[in-house]
């Protein structure tokens, strides 16, 4: 297993249509939000995809934004056969590589606001629903 971030530009079509379509899995499918998920931010230079790789399989996603005063982490996902396992730790270590210097903020699922905290992210503000699910936004302060 290993986790990598790279620029929209390293990716090969293979790669971008395996992210496309676990995202479209897990976001659009299994949580049953159609939303426009391809947002014009993942060719952005500074973006980077952080890919857990298993094997040849990519098996979990997220991806890191810069924001100007922040850096911005949101699409955390896990193949569903791949949850349960401590992976999703390898993406966030890794995404908190690349977001080095400024702050850190992403919109969590609130259900999950426990384990962003132990990446020593805080809430930052109230609880809001997107696509009817309730998240919170936190904030890692550097």
């Amino acid at each position: 297993m290993r986790a990598l971030a790279v620029p929209f530009d390293a990716l090969d079509p293979h790669a971008v249509y395996g992210i496309c379509k676990l995202r479209q899995d897990v976001f659009v499918v299994e949580q049953e939000c159609p939303y426009p998920d391809l947002d014009g931010r993942d060719v952005e230079p500074e973006t980077r995809h952080v890919l857990l790789m298993v094997d040849d399989a990519l098996l979990g996603y997220g991806r890191v934004l810069d924001d100007r005063d922040t850096w911005r982490i949101g699409r955390v996902l896990l193949a569903p056969d791949a949850r349960g396992r401590g992976w999703a730790d390898p993406i966030m270590r890794t995404a908190l590589q690349v977001a080095k210097g400024r702050d850190v903020v992403l919109d969590a699922q609130s259900p999950l606001t426990g384990w962003y905290a132990t990446f020593g992210f805080v809430a930052d503000g109230p609880e809001f629903l997107e696509d009817g699910i309730p998240h919170t936004p936190m904030r890692l302060s550097r």
